[in-house]
C-alpha cells in the first residue's frame, strides 16, 4: 500500500485529528465573532487583534499536539512520578501566594515573560497520568485496599484538596474523572462508594471551617451561583437570561457566522458561553453537531480498551478523553442553563492559554496511544484493535 505523506507525519486515528482540525476552524470562527465587544474596550477598535492572538495559541497548541503525539506513550508512565512531584508545590505556591481574580489564587504569573499559567491545567493531566500508571501496575492486586487503593486515592485528594480552595469545579470533573479512571481499573466498587463519601464530608468540613474563621470569599461565590441557577426565573440571574437568548434566536440554523447580538450583552461569550453563541450563530444543527463531535472522540478512545483493557496506555487515553469530554459537558450545560455557572471552558474551542495549550497534549497523548494500537493492528498482534 503506498503511503501518503499524511500517514507519514500524522499517526493514529484520523478520526480523532479530523475533530481537533474541525474544532479549531471553528473555535477560530467563534472567538473572532464573540471578541467584538472586547476589542472595542481594550483594542481601540481591533478586532483583528484577539483573533491573531488566539490563532497563535492554537498554533503553539496544535504544535504541542504533533510533539506528543510522536512520543511513546510509554515515556509518559514515566514521567508521571515526577509530574505528580513538581504538582504538589506549584499548587500549594498558587494557592499561598499565586496570581489572584475574584477572591481566587488559581495562577502564577510567570517571570520574565509575563505570561499567566494555571497551575491546575498541569495538576489535571499529571494526575491522571499518574492514577493511569498505578492502576496498571496494581492489577494483580486490584481489589486490595491497602496495597492498590490507598496509594492511589492519597495523591488524588492531596491534589483535589489544593484545587478546591480557588476551583472548586476543577476540582470537582478532575476528581469524577479519577472516579471513573479507577471504575474502569476494577477499582472495588465499594471503595469508590466510601471514597465519594469521604469527598462529600470533607466539602462540608471545608465549608464549615471556612465561615467559622471568616474565609468565605470563593464559597459566597458558589452560594450565589446556585441560589442563581434555583432562582433562574429572577431578574437578577442576568448570565443565564442573554444565553437563552442567545439559544432561542439561534433557531434550527442560526443566524450565520458574525451575526451574532448576545455576543455584545453576555458576559465572557469568547470562553464561558462561547457555546451560547455558536448555537445563535450556527443554529440548533451546529449545538447538536459540537456535542457529536465530543461524543465521537470519546467512543474512539473507548475502542482502545477492546484492545488492551488494563495496559497504562488505554487507561491514560481514556481517563484524558473523559476529562474533556465530561469538562465539555458541563460547559455545554451551563450554557443551556442545565447547571449553575462554573467557569469552565468548552476545550479546543474557548478562548484562552494554558487550557487550550493542556488540551491539546492531553489529545497528543491520545494520539500517541492511537499510534501503538494502529501498529499492533497492522502487524496482527491483536484482533481487537481500533476496526
Amino acid at each position: 500500500m503506498q503511503t501518503t505523506w499524511l500517514d507519514k507525519y500524522f499517526k493514529g486515528d484520523r478520526t480523532i485529528w479530523v475533530i481537533v482540525f474541525l474544532l479549531s476552524i471553528l473555535s477560530l470562527l467563534a472567538v473572532y465573532s464573540s471578541t467584538g465587544t472586547l476589542a472595542y474596550k481594550y483594542q481601540s477598535g481591533n478586532t483583528e487583534y484577539y483573533l491573531f492572538k488566539h490563532l497563535v495559541i492554537l498554533f503553539f497548541g496544535l504544535v504541542l499536539m504533533y510533539a506528543a503525539h510522536k512520543v511513546k506513550y510509554i515515556y509518559y508512565s514515566r514521567l508521571s512520578a515526577i509530574a505528580l512531584i513538581i504538582t504538589i508545590p506549584l499548587l500549594l505556591i498558587t494557592l499561598l501566594g499565586g496570581t489572584s481574580l475574584n477572591e481566587a489564587n488559581r495562577w502564577l504569573t510567570l517571570p520574565v515573560i509575563n505570561i499567566t499559567f494555571q497551575t491546575s491545567d498541569f495538576a489535571k493531566l499529571a494526575l491522571i497520568m499518574f492514577v493511569a500508571r498505578m492502576l496498571s501496575k496494581k492489577q494483580d492486586e486490584i481489589k486490595s485496599f491497602k496495597s492498590a487503593f490507598l496509594p492511589i486515592i492519597l495523591p488524588i485528594l492531596l491534589v483535589c484538596a489544593l484545587i478546591l480552595p480557588a476551583n472548586f469545579s476543577t476540582a470537582g470533573i478532575l476528581f469524577i474523572s479519577c472516579c471513573f479512571l479507577m471504575f474502569i481499573g476494577r477499582i472495588n466498587m465499594k471503595f469508590i462508594m466510601a471514597l465519594l463519601g469521604l469527598a462529600i464530608v470533607g466539602f462540608v468540613l471545608f465549608v464549615l471551617v471556612a465561615k467559622a474563621i471568616g474565609k468565605t470569599g470563593r464559597i459566597d461565590t458558589w452560594s450565589a451561583r446556585i441560589e442563581r441557577f434555583v432562582n433562574s426565573s429572577e431578574e437578577d440571574n442576568y448570565q443565564a437570561e442573554q444565553a437563552k437568548i442567545a439559544i432561542a434566536s439561534g433557531g434550527i440554523l442560526g443566524k450565520f457566522p458574525g451575526n451574532s447580538i448576545q455576543r455584545n450583552y453576555l458576559p465572557h461569550p469568547y470562553s464561558d458561553f462561547i457555546y451560547a453563541i455558536i448555537i445563535e450563530e450556527y443554529g440548533l444543527i451546529g449545538g447538536i453537531g459540537i456535542i457529536v463531535l465530543y461524543l465521537v472522540l470519546f467512543v474512539r478512545v473507548i475502542r482502545f480498551l477492546h484492545h488492551s483493557p488494563m495496559a497504562f496506555g488505554t487507561l491514560l487515553a481514556v481517563g484524558c478523553a473523559f476529562s474533556l469530554v465530561f469538562q465539555a459537558m458541563i460547559n455545554m450545560a451551563v450554557a443551556v442553563n442545565l447547571f449553575p455557572v462554573t467557569g469552565q471552558p468548552l476545550p479546543m474551542l474557548s478562548m484562552g492559554g494554558t487550557s487550550i495549550w493542556f488540551t491539546s497534549i492531553s489529545i497528543g497523548i491520545i494520539l500517541s496511544v492511537s499510534r501503538q494500537v494502529e501498529r499492533e493492528k497492522k502487524e496482527g498482534g491483536t484482533e481487537l484493535a481500533l476496526a
